[in-house]
């Protein structure tokens, strides 16, 4: 019962609060990528960009799932989808997004 109720909402504990909200993560795929057309059909500004790689931020992300299919080495996923091993970018995500400057689509790729 209660792994179902995980399939619906995953409880996220942020500053001391929990909350429940579903989002999508960019995972370690991206990394040493950075391809931006995710960025171009977000329709809202919840990318941000390190040196490397991009994350959502998940308090942006009105889940939409508009990014999924544009990204060309398949690093983003829902919250609920992620994969075991992937799991650790759901924090990473946001703890990082925060700190982040908003991305704007105009970084270049650093590898295909």
């Amino acid at each position: 019962m209660i792994e179902n109720f995980r399939q619906v909402f995953k409880w996220i504990e942020c500053l001391g609060r929990y909350r429940i909200n579903m989002t999508h993560v960019v995972t370690e795929a991206c990394v040493g990528h950075k391809y931006q057309d995710c960025v171009a059909v977000c329709p809202v500004e919840a990318f941000r960009e390190t040196d490397t790689y991009l994350v959502i931020d998940p308090d942006e992300c009105i889940d939409c799932a508009a990014c999924v299919p544009e990204c060309p080495v398949e690093a983003i996923f829902a919250d609920t989808d992620l994969p075991d091993d992937q799991e650790e970018w759901l924090q990473r995500n946001e703890d990082e997004a925060p700190n982040l400057e908003i991305a704007e689509g105009d970084s270049p790729v650093l590898g295909d």
